[in-house]
């Protein structure tokens, strides 16, 4: 199966009311056939089986701009093969937060160079790649089950730092980071409640939006009720 089949499969399952209902969940992108996940995912599977070389068809099918493409390719690519020019193309295509945080799930955070690329990317400015740095950060804290409490609280100065960034879907992806590791432990989850009192004196909007959020999280029974049970 090669990319131009896939596309064409892709386009047959296409339903233009999805688009529609995308666009109300603020995926916004130049092409797209509106496909339901379920299916996708099934297809990717597919796809997945009978792909000969996995890897270069995740490689074709990014290059084709095609929202749901894209996602069968981050679903079937190998992140052992995946390199750090790789990950920087991809992060400079990023058009949506959908394929941000799909890209970063499935695939990124799976490579060895998830932290590298995380603190890396949350330095930098597009609103998308930066996402894309806080999205490997909470989903590190979330599937990393080796990483020690140290390594992910590495990542809570930086949370800090980038908290004042207005922009919806950065200042969302920063709030989700700072929740995921206060969730990972009870040891991170002192921490990530004292990150998150200092975010809230910084008292800019975006700031006291994501302490607040965080806090009320953090500090609930039902969380730390799980924490204590581990």
């Amino acid at each position: 199966m090669n990319a131009e089949e896939v596309l064409a499969k892709l386009k047959s399952l296409g339903d233009p009311k999805i688009v529609s209902a995308m666009e109300r969940y603020a995926i916004s992108t130049p092409k797209s056939f509106g496909i339901r996940t379920p299916v996708l995912k099934q297809f990717a599977k597919e796809v997945r089986k009978q792909a000969e070389d996995r890897h270069v068809l995740a490689r074709d099918l990014w290059e084709t701009g095609n929202f749901e493409a894209r996602a069968v390719a981050f679903w079937i690519d190998d992140p052992k093969q995946v390199t750090k020019k790789q990950m920087d193309a991809w992060a400079k295509d990023f058009d949506n937060w959908a394929t941000v945080d799909g890209t970063c799930c499935y695939l990124f955070c799976k490579t060895p160079f998830a932290y590298e690329k995380a603190i890396e990317w949350c330095g930098k400015n597009p609103e998308y790649i930066k996402r894309a740095g806080f999205s490997l950060m909470a989903y590190l804290a979330v599937h990393d089950k080796r990483a020690e409490d140290a390594k992910l609280a590495e990542f809570l100065p930086i949370i800090e730092q980038h908290s004042d960034d207005d922009r919806n879907f950065v200042k969302k992806a920063v709030n989700w980071a700072l929740r995921q590791i206060g969730k990972r432990s009870l040891g991170l989850n002192v921490v990530a409640i004292e990150a998150a009192e200092r975010i809230k004196l910084r008292n800019t909007r975006s700031a006291r939006w994501i302490a607040s959020d965080a806090l009320r999280e953090l500090k609930s029974p039902k969380v730390l009720a799980r924490l204590k049970n581990k």
